[in-house]
């Protein structure tokens, strides 16, 4: 409810606000849009980890047998490097890269499918580090985008014809009292003027 006085002040006032919408709605849908297609973009990338993901599971799974022989200490994750990037105005942290430390093994005492499984170990690592990123700058970006898309159609559907509807009862109300004011006046000079002819 857009709170309004009928007078010339507060219509500049409410004018003012109107311009200030009006201006800045055709920047939030552009915010919008922009923050919709990285959604999608993101959602697709999400998806694809995911597949990634699976395969590499799987191909895990099929060395399974294996997998007891193997030191799972040999590879271990060291540190993950972030970034931020700013899309569309929303800040994003991002997976630059990941540090794995690979502790040495002898070649020759080790089976030969080692290189393989440390290989294997560390795309598995590496993709499920990615995805949880990708999950949780999906979780950021809707969250944007949910809000961008409140704040459009705040501006739309609330306040644009709020303050529109209130520019009118005010130019309404003022030109009533210009009105009322005129005709006031032509009756007074009436009355005036015909006084001067009686007394006349």
């Amino acid at each position: 409810m857009i709170k309004f006085q009928y007078n010339k002040t507060s219509l500049q006032q409410i004018e003012k606000q109107l311009k200030v919408r009006v201006r800045t709605l055709p920047i939030i849908k552009n915010k919008e849009s922009a923050l919709r297609m990285e959604v999608k973009r993101c959602k697709s990338e999400a998806a694809k980890l995911e597949e990634q993901l699976e395969r590499s599971i799987q191909a895990y799974e099929a060395m399974f047998a294996l997998w007891n022989e193997f030191d799972s200490s040999l590879e271990t994750l060291r540190d993950v490097h972030l970034g931020v990037k700013k899309i569309a105005g929303v800040r994003i942290p991002m997976l630059e890269h990941v540090d794995f430390v690979l502790h040495p093994f002898s070649l020759f005492n080790a089976p030969k499918w080692y290189a393989d499984g440390v290989h294997l170990l560390k795309s598995l690592a590496h993709i499920a580090i990615e995805r949880e990123f990708v999950v949780a700058k999906l979780g950021l970006l809707e969250h944007a985008r949910k809000k961008t898309t409140q704040k459009v159609n705040l501006f739309e559907k609330v306040q644009i014809p709020g303050y529109q509807d209130a520019v009118r009862k005010i130019k309404r109300f003022m030109e009533d009292e210009e009105n009322l004011s005129k005709s006031s006046q032509k009756i007074m000079k009436a009355h005036q003027e015909h006084r001067k002819e009686a007394e006349a």
